[in-house]
C-alpha cells in the first residue's frame, strides 16, 4: 500500500460505516490507476474462495498464515471494501472516457460490496442522490446548487450557462462465486484544476465550501452513500424518485439522444430511473447505459472531468 499524505481519520469512518457494511475495509493509498479497476481485478482474482462471512476490527491482527494487508483485510475477501486514491492517474468514465483527477484538487474512490437488489435499475440515480443530498442538504422550497444529471453526473447549477460539471459516478459489476459485486465509483472536483476537452464546463466544490479537504468530503458523503445502497438493495430506485426529481438537471429541457437519435423534451425519469423524453413520435424511455444525453446546443456528453 503506498503512503498517504493526507489525515483521513480512517477508523473512525470504519467505525461509523461497519454497522451498514459488515467486514468493510478501508484502505487509502497515493497513487492509484483507477480505482475501480483495482476493485474489479481483486473480485475477479477472489474467484470466490472467500464467501465466509466475518467481521474484523482495523486493530485485529491476521489470522495465522494470512499475510498482513491494511486494516486485516485478506487478500482474497470480497467483502465491503472502500478504497480511496489521493492522485488517480487513470480513472474512467461512463461510456470508456477518461477521468481527470489532481492530487489535492480531486476526491477518486471506490466502494466495492456484495449486492443483491430487488432491481439494478435507476442504481447511479440513487448513488448521485446520495452524494448530492449530503454535499447540498435542502429545506423545504430550497432551489439545490447541485444538480443530477441522467443518468449519472453531479452538476454546480449555473443559471448563465444552465450548470458545470462538479463529479461523476461510475457503476460496475463482477460475478464473484455465487454472487455478484457492485463496485461504485466517485470522482468530485474539490478545487480547480487543469483539464482538457470538458467542453460543458468545468465546477469545484469550494465554489460552495472553500474550505473542503478531500477527507472531509469523504466523511460528508460515505455515511449517505452507505444507507441509501443498502434502502436501493431492499427497495429499488422508486424511493429515490421525489429526491432525483428535486435536483433533475434535464427536467422539460430539450434534449437530444445517441443509440437511437432523437430530439425532444425531458419528462423526468421513471419508477425505475429511465429517462423520458417527448419526442414528435410520442414518451420515450430510455434506460441508463443506453445512449448519451445532451442538452441541445449545449455539449453535456458524460464523461471525465
Amino acid at each position: 500500500m503506498n503512503e498517504s499524505r493526507l489525515n483521513w481519520q480512517a477508523e473512525a469512518l470504519w467505525r461509523q460505516l461497519q454497522p451498514l457494511l459488515p467486514g468493510l475495509s478501508i484502505e487509502v493509498v497515493a497513487h492509484a490507476d483507477s480505482t475501480n479497476t483495482r476493485l474489479l481485478e481483486r473480485a475477479r482474482q477472489s474467484g470466490g474462495r472467500s464467501e465466509r462471512g466475518y467481521q474484523r476490527t482495523p486493530e485485529a491482527p491476521p489470522a495465522p498464515n494470512e499475510p498482513p494487508t491494511p486494516l486485516g483485510r485478506r487478500a482474497d475477501d470480497t467483502q465491503p471494501c472502500l478504497l480511496v486514491a489521493e492522485h488517480q492517474t487513470r480513472g474512467r468514465g461512463r461510456l470508456g472516457r477518461n477521468w481527470q483527477a489532481t492530487p489535492g484538487a480531486s476526491l477518486t474512490f471506490s466502494l466495492s460490496l456484495p449486492f443483491d437488489p430487488v432491481d439494478w435499475s435507476g442504481l447511479s440515480l440513487s448513488v448521485g442522490v446520495a452524494l448530492a443530498d449530503a454535499l447540498d442538504p435542502l429545506q423545504p422550497g430550497q432551489a439545490p446548487r447541485i444538480a443530477l444529471k441522467w443518468p449519472n453526473d453531479l452538476w454546480l447549477v449555473d443559471p448563465a450557462v444552465v450548470g458545470r460539471k462538479l463529479g461523476g459516478v461510475l457503476i460496475e459489476t463482477v460475478a464473484v462465486g455465487r454472487h455478484r459485486m457492485a463496485v461504485i465509483g466517485v470522482g468530485l472536483n474539490l478545487h480547480p484544476q487543469p483539464v482538457r476537452d470538458l467542453a460543458n464546463g468545468f465546477a469545484s466544490l469550494d465554489e460552495l465550501d472553500p474550505g473542503v479537504t478531500p477527507p472531509a468530503v469523504l466523511h460528508r458523503v460515505a455515511l449517505s452513500l452507505a444507507e441509501v445502497l443498502r434502502q436501493h438493495e431492499r427497495e429499488g430506485f422508486k424511493p429515490f424518485a421525489e429526491r432525483y426529481a428535486r435536483r433533475d438537471l434535464l427536467l422539460n429541457r430539450p434534449v437530444s439522444t445517441t443509440a437511437p437519435v432523437f430530439e425532444g423534451v425531458a419528462r423526468g425519469v421513471a419508477e425505475d430511473g429511465a429517462l423520458l423524453v417527448e419526442t414528435g413520435q410520442g414518451l420515450q424511455r430510455l434506460s441508463s447505459g443506453e445512449v448519451s444525453v445532451r442538452l441541445s446546443g449545449t455539449s453535456v456528453a458524460d464523461g471525465g472531468s
